[in-house]
């Protein structure tokens, strides 16, 4: 995985300690006089009580309730706030925010930058070596059982991780892939895009503010959750033992009828590939499925639901 040290290593690593990689970022910088006031008729978050360097995931939804950028939330200072998307779908979430922006005072610039992403346990520890003047925002990335952080230049070079204390172990992008899917946390382009509805996803506990006043798409997002957030499909996690891989947007079998569609799939040592798959509302969860793989033969898996497994489980 890192190419240079064995699987079990990095598995150790990752369980106990903490590893890092490169993660590519679109930050979009917000600021001025009415900044906050009109982020929080946007966004699913209470922007209002947001503190300088806490982080909350959010919601940019279409006036219709599905989702137009999934991100994360951080006040960077008093003056400026950062929307942080996945690499890539930044440019959309600028429009989107720029068509409803309408005799206010606010700026919105977009950026790409390179971050060191950290994931374990011990993430928040190698955190903490950055204070706040240290030209490095600190920006929570954990989401499920495994704990993270993205130290994101602000103005300047990314940190060295290999030279900084308590780092951990250098891993590569297919690792850093691997963890997202065993995180259980959806992608913007793969899990989430414009036909996304946000309870279909599992994000809302953790992204919506329902105590907050209106903001745009809030209808169906309080509709849905009214109801038991019942979808039409619903997002699960996938394990096969197939020495190959899936096919990322494969069909899903269960009972020789078409169950889902595979989103996403990673390497696994310990149990050949993990994945991320939408299923319909009617397919048991535990259950089995089937899906075709790179090579054409077809893997067994089975679907669990989207709350993740420890962390000692992952690798």
């Amino acid at each position: 995985m890192s190419g240079s040290e064995p699987v079990a290593v990095i598995e150790a690593a990752l369980r106990d300690g903490v590893v890092h990689g490169s993660v590519e970022l679109d930050v979009i910088t917000v600021a001025g006089a009415d900044a906050v006031d009109y982020l929080q008729g946007q966004l699913s978050q209470n922007v209002n009580s947001l503190t300088v360097g806490e982080t909350r995931w959010t919601l940019l939804l279409q006036p219709q309730g599905k989702i137009d950028a999934w991100m994360r939330l951080h006040r960077v200072d008093a003056d400026r706030l950062w929307l942080v998307v996945d690499a890539g779908f930044g440019d959309d979430a600028l429009a989107r925010l720029e068509r409803f922006k309408l005799r206010v005072d606010v700026t919105m610039i977009l950026d790409r930058r390179v971050a060191v992403g950290l994931r374990g346990p011990g993430s928040g520890r190698a955190a903490e070596q950055f204070a706040p003047d240290a030209g490095v925002v600190v920006v929570d990335a954990g989401w499920g059982p495994v704990p993270g952080f993205d130290l994101v230049p602000d103005g300047g070079e990314p940190p060295d991780a290999e030279s900084e204390s308590g780092f951990g172990l250098a891993v590569d992008d297919q690792t850093m892939e691997l963890v997202r899917v065993m995180q259980g946390r959806p992608s913007m382009g793969r899990e989430l895009d414009a036909s996304t509805i946000p309870a279909a996803a599992g994000v809302v506990d953790r992204s919506v503010d329902f105590t907050k006043g209106c903001y745009v798409g809030q209808e169906l997002v309080a509709r849905i959750d009214s109801r038991g957030n019942n979808t039409p499909t619903r997002l699960v996690r996938v394990t096969g033992s197939s020495a190959s891989m899936p096919a990322l947007g494969s069909t899903l079998l269960a009972g020789g009828t078409e169950a889902g569609t595979l989103t996403s799939a990673a390497r696994s040592s310990s149990s050949g590939f993990v994945g991320l798959a939408y299923v319909k509302r009617a397919v048991d969860v535990p259950g089995q499925a089937a899906v075709e793989t790179i090579d054409g033969s077809t893997a067994a898996v089975e679907l669990l639901p989207l709350d993740p497994p420890t962390a000692s489980d992952i690798g």
